[in-house]
């Protein structure tokens, strides 16, 4: 089972985020579980992790978001999910997460991050078969994004008293 101190970071780095950088309001949902195979909304940028805990982060939001979202942050609107407004939002979910494994690297846990990758469509579907997701729903001016977080504790690790 996933253990909540590993959320919790993802969490607060996505909203201290997304409020440094949109100057938005953000609303924080309830965190839910998510089944082993789940839709997406449309535009999902992805961060591997491994080491101490493993797993993936995904950030997940329409393609209207995004576009609103990369509009805001690159101070230039765009009328469509171009190459970069992608790499926009590549760079935010970059940016959420490395904040996050900070946090969790000054608690005594070692990752390594994969570049984040973005996806792209309808009726996608992410699949973890091995460990359920946790999702955060945030709710925002610009429209909901999902903080969609799948990590499990590598077997092995010992917490530092």
């Amino acid at each position: 089972m996933m253990r909540l101190e590993y959320i919790n970071p993802f969490v607060e780095a996505a909203v201290s985020m997304l409020e440094a950088v949109l100057s938005v309001s953000i609303t924080r949902g309830e965190i839910y579980l998510k089944a082993k195979s789940q839709p997406v909304l449309g535009v999902s940028a992805i961060v591997g992790l491994a080491g101490d805990v493993e797993g993936r982060v995904l950030i997940d939001m329409s393609v209207e978001t995004a576009i609103s979202i990369a509009s805001i942050m690159n101070d230039e609107q765009f009328g469509e999910l171009n190459d970069l407004a992608k790499a926009t939002i590549t760079e935010l979910a970059n940016m959420i997460v490395a904040q996050a494994v900070t946090k969790l690297s000054d608690l005594g846990f070692r990752f390594d991050l994969t570049p984040p990758t973005i996806f792209t469509g309808e009726k996608m579907e992410i699949s973890d078969f091995e460990v359920e997701a946790l999702i955060v729903p945030i709710e925002t001016e610009l429209g909901k994004l999902e903080i969609n977080v799948a990590l499990r504790e590598k077997n092995g690790h010992e917490e530092e008293s």
